[in-house]
């Protein structure tokens, strides 16, 4: 697969290149459209962006089922999702049962800390400075991330709370220890943080990895110009599709991991749940382990003019 992304940057290069040369020559010549991609070719062949569409889908999934984990079983809070997290925490304070202060503030904290530790990552990820290596980036923040969700698998399935072997449909009272519980949700916090830093500098549209809102804005502000043939920014239709496409796998993948997540935490353990994200991650370290051995034009785009 990763020849296949090399190969589609060539492509792209030498169409580049093709367009440059006639321009050069007066104009003289005829420079073929701007060459529409779909869906599939535009998650993992397209020349800019390589193979981050791919692997950004499958952390979206990763954020589901994470987010699935944290609400049933470390006392409804959000690891990833900080706005829902933030009012989880007000109601909280407000004395709605149910919530845990503890669990919403320790992932605040969390969030914070990988923010802070994606940050850094950005800084030092790049071939001189002002400038990113995007492989490298995603790279980092994934080994990171699978690091992190290591550590909380392990003191999961060590530590003999109900958590590690049985559902939380029909349990009564928490499926870890409070000290437990903040700490799960303090390490995932912290592990959603770094990759909301990182998808936010690789600022691949549509796919933010853990907030729909805007992506389900572009769906329905987008729809009517699809259905007419032309999208944003006049796109041909074979672009507008692909678009809309991509926008609604970004939601249905979050909506798969969500529901993963919540079969394994209600029926199986929470236990399983993180289990599950963790391969997943180790799937997209491994993946973009592989996809940046080598210098392609998508690890370190050209800024624009």
């Amino acid at each position: 697969m990763l020849r296949c992304w090399e190969g589609a940057a060539g492509k792209g290069d030498e169409t580049v290149t093709s367009a440059q040369g006639g321009a050069a020559s007066g104009g003289t010549g005829t420079v073929a459209p701007a060459r529409e991609h779909g869906l599939l070719r535009s998650l993992v062949a397209d020349p800019a962006l390589g193979p981050l569409r791919a692997l950004l889908l499958l952390l979206t999934v990763v954020t589901g089922v994470v987010d699935a984990v944290s609400i049933l079983a470390l006392g409804r809070v959000f690891v990833a999702n900080m706005t829902g997290n933030v009012v989880f925490a007000a109601f909280a304070v407000s004395g709605a049962p149910g919530f845990s202060l503890g669990a919403s503030l320790f992932a605040l904290a969390g969030f914070l800390i990988g923010a802070y530790a994606g940050g850094l990552m950005i800084g030092r990820t790049g071939p001189s400075p002002g400038t990113t290596d995007r492989g490298a980036l995603l790279r980092a923040g994934s080994l990171a991330e699978l690091a992190l969700a290591i550590v909380a698998l392990i003191l999961a399935a060590t530590t003999g709370d109900r958590g590690a072997s049985t559902g939380t449909l029909h349990m009564t009272g928490g499926a870890f220890a409070p000290a437990l519980t903040d700490v799960l949700a303090l390490l995932l916090a912290t592990a959603l943080g770094v990759q909301n830093a990182v998808a936010r500098k690789l600022a691949v549209p549509d796919l933010t990895t853990t907030v729909l809102t805007m992506t389900i804005t572009g769906l329905g502000a987008d729809l009517r110009a699809v259905t007419r043939g032309t999208g944003p920014g006049g796109a041909g239709k074979t672009t507008a599709r692909a678009t809309l496409g991509r926008r609604l796998l970004a939601v249905a993948t979050m909506v798969a991991g969500a529901a993963a997540g919540a079969l394994l935490t209600l029926h199986v353990s929470p236990l399983s749940g993180l289990a599950l994200a963790t391969a997943l991650l180790a799937v997209v370290a491994v993946a973009t382990v592989g996809a940046t051995r080598r210098p392609a034009p998508w690890r370190t785009p050209k800024p624009k003019a």
